[in-house]
């Protein structure tokens, strides 16, 4: 992504790295210092690739082969449906619509995974997400995981691969979680709820359900999508029906609903400093929203 001083100027997306795949890609994440990315197909098959250098981009960047250091095929019985780095970077989870989750331990110092695979076997659905929370008492990784099937989120030590906590709560697939402060975390779903959780509970301790945002009473559609800010003050969620909503979660209100995409928004996350919103959505765009300022003005987006 490029900008401009000007404020007259747009930001813009360049294109610098492609990787080349015949089935459709599913997931792709950052490892924890941002050097590496992990990506997963239908093809069942996991790549590591090396970002390219980019201090010094231009709108006239020609796009190169994705840098590919690391390749599982075959990683799953069917397709990888998300993916997800520990903190430490030493560990991928991958979930897939085999309902197994595979944690796959990564050797940083030679940028190579490793022959040491686990199999998580607790779902009895396709897995949706994947996301990792470090445990202070013990300095080890769980894993969260939740999908279709039973509907419950599973809280899994890794290092022994033994689930310790099942979540019960919502009355829909999970399809979107993300954590934040140590013990926090939120989950979205197809029953159209999103919720806060506190590992240190045995149940979720907050319920939004968003409505749509022409104003009316009636639910907003399946949570397919949900981040919030590194505070822990602001949510973004993305919906099935192209909405996206910012809630602020000290206050426990609505901010502002809106909606850049038409089409179900797959994915959502904000930057840094809370700024940026970027969604992407089954209608083929990424869309940019910059948040800074006042929410009640028309947001601003750029899309791709």
């Amino acid at each position: 992504m490029t900008s401009n001083k000007s404020k007259n100027e747009q930001l813009a997306f360049v294109r610098v790295a492609d990787l080349q795949e015949t089935a459709p890609i599913r997931a792709a994440c950052f490892n924890p210092t941002g050097d590496l990315y992990a990506v997963g197909s239908n093809s069942n098959t996991i790549w590591v690739c090396e970002l390219p250098d980019i201090t010094a981009i231009t709108s006239e960047q020609r796009v190169a082969p994705a840098l590919v250091v690391d390749k599982r095929e075959r990683l799953h019985k069917l397709p990888v449906s998300c993916l997800a780095w520990n903190p430490s970077g030493e560990l991928i989870a991958s979930g897939s619509n085999d309902k197994t989750i595979k944690l796959t331990k990564f050797n940083s110092s030679t940028s190579r995974l490793t022959h040491t695979e686990m199999l998580v076997k607790v779902h009895d659905g396709a897995v949706r997400d994947v996301t990792f929370m470090e445990d202070t008492s013990s300095c080890t990784s769980l894993l969260i995981s939740g999908g279709a099937g039973d509907c419950k989120i599973y809280v899994t030590d890794c290092d022994t691969g033994v689930p310790i906590k099942a979540l019960s709560g919502h009355t829909g697939s999970i399809l979107s979680l993300y954590t934040w402060g140590g013990a926090m975390f939120a989950s979205g779903s197809h029953d159209k709820t999103i919720r806060f959780w506190d590992l240190r509970s045995g149940s979720f301790i907050h319920k939004i359900s968003p409505i749509r945002p022409d104003g009316g009473t009636s639910p907003a559609s399946a949570v397919c999508a949900v981040t919030v800010d590194k505070s822990g003050r602001l949510l973004c969620s993305g919906h099935e029906s192209g909405d996206c909503m910012l809630y602020d979660v000290r206050a426990s209100r609505v901010i502002q609903t809106f909606r850049p995409h038409s089409a179900e928004i797959r994915s959502a996350d904000l930057s840094h400093h809370a700024r940026y919103l970027i969604t992407a959505s089954y209608d083929k765009t990424v869309s940019l929203t910059d948040l800074q300022g006042e929410f009640a003005y028309e947001e601003r987006c750029v899309c791709v």
